[in-house]
């Protein structure tokens, strides 16, 4: 649980970044740029994004679809895990840079 906790800490912390140097990049003046400014920072962030919770769940299939000693505790462990990189990315694409626009629009 740690290191799902660690993982999407990560994802957020990283979403933030690029959504900062996409504002530092263009200066928006208008909602509309600063909508255009959070869709390309949080575009930059999907591949990257998608790749690193293919990697985490690929992983850790082999210790769900496992059999044999200690494999129902490897389990119980992976099942929340793999769940978790599913709604994290989610979280992090989709509620974060909507968040950090309604912040920022008010700023403007």
């Amino acid at each position: 649980f740690i290191a799902l906790a660690g993982v999407a800490a990560e994802f957020g912390v990283v979403m933030l970044v690029y959504l900062n140097q996409a504002i530092k990049k263009h200066q928006p003046t208008t909602p509309v740029e600063l909508r255009e400014c959070v869709i390309e920072g949080a575009v930059l962030r999907v591949r990257p994004k998608a790749m690193t919770v293919a990697v985490i769940i690929a992983g850790l299939l082999p210790i769900m679809i496992g059999v044999g000693t200690g494999s129902e505790l490897m389990q119980r462990i992976a099942a929340p895990m793999i769940g978790g990189m599913i709604t994290a990315p989610l979280v992090s694409m989709l509620v974060i840079p909507v968040l950090f626009y309604m912040w920022k629009v008010k700023k403007l």
